[in-house]
């Protein structure tokens, strides 16, 4: 079974067994607009479950690593395999880290190679980008970090094969879906206090529009005929958003693991809202 090969923050991974028991046994196709490390793909194709899949997210240098995963994996891990080689011999790690983060991002195999390398070697494997768009994080303190998993890339090779990957907004990913389909919606969660913010995944901000707007689509693919799960945070306007529609509204506990604090670092309670 292939697994998420990249580290996200917010990963789906130690919730799958809520998200699974949420998800139809039978997917024509299966929706997922906010990709991040795809750890309900991987697991929902692992069961064969759904017939289709389009993923898609609008950070292009995510996607396109998910592309080279699919049509280059062998070159890739090439790539990776001289990145893991070079970093695990550099005098000075940070410095190597550091020369990698200050290229461009590019939409190519040595890009989606670059931005899995920080993605293994960062600071808790976050992926931040500044207002201009320009990857800011810190360098980790890892002794030995996997950074070129080959046996995992394969199988996520294989398991995206047939995948339509797209970068898209998230209403133009889904306006297909309809009976039988499924879409599994993971925003940028509504933060719960001043200080929740603790990474930016594109340069634009998903504001308290953009969430309305995401439960204005959920609600149009349900009147479509589609299955829908929605994770969120545990927050007031998040319910309310949701209430009142076709959606059940449900708490479940996630852990977090992103606080620079470790004795803080523990779980904390989310929404999982399900069509009706």
């Amino acid at each position: 079974m292939a697994k998420p090969f990249l580290k996200w923050a917010g990963g789906k991974t130690a919730l799958l067994p809520e998200l699974l028991q949420a998800a139809p046994q039978q997917i024509e196709t299966y929706y997922e607009p906010f990709l991040g490390g795809g750890a309900l793909f991987f697991a929902l194709q692992a069961e064969g479950r759904f017939r289709r899949a389009v993923l898609s997210d609008s950070n292009r240098e995510l996607i396109n690593a998910y592309s080279q995963v699919r049509d280059n994996v062998e070159g890739l891990i090439r790539a990776l395999r001289a990145h893991q080689r070079k970093y695990r011999e550099a005098e000075d790690r940070a410095e190597y880290y550091y020369t990698i983060r200050a290229k461009k991002l590019t939409c190519s195999l040595g890009g989606a190679a670059n931005l899995i390398f920080m993605n293994k070697t960062g600071y808790n494997g976050l992926y931040r980008v500044n207002s201009k768009g320009k990857f800011n994080v810190p360098h980790g303190r890892y002794k030995n970090p996997t950074i070129c998993d080959e046996q995992n890339l394969r199988a996520a090779s294989e398991a995206l094969q047939g995948v339509e990957l797209r970068v898209a907004d998230f209403g133009e990913c889904v306006r297909r879906a309809g009976p039988g389909d499924f879409v599994y919606f993971d925003p940028p969660y509504v933060p719960v206090s001043d200080t929740a913010h603790f990474t930016a995944y594109t340069s634009s901000d998903f504001d308290t529009s953009e969430q309305k707007r995401l439960a204005q689509t959920a609600n149009w693919c349900t009147l479509r005929g589609a299955s829908v799960v929605l994770s969120n945070s545990d927050h007031p306007g998040v319910a309310e958003l949701y209430r009142g529609r076709c959606f059940k509204i449900q708490h479940v506990n996630a852990p977090r693991n992103i606080n620079s604090k470790s004795n803080r670092r523990s779980a904390v309670r989310e929404y999982l809202i399900t069509s009706a």
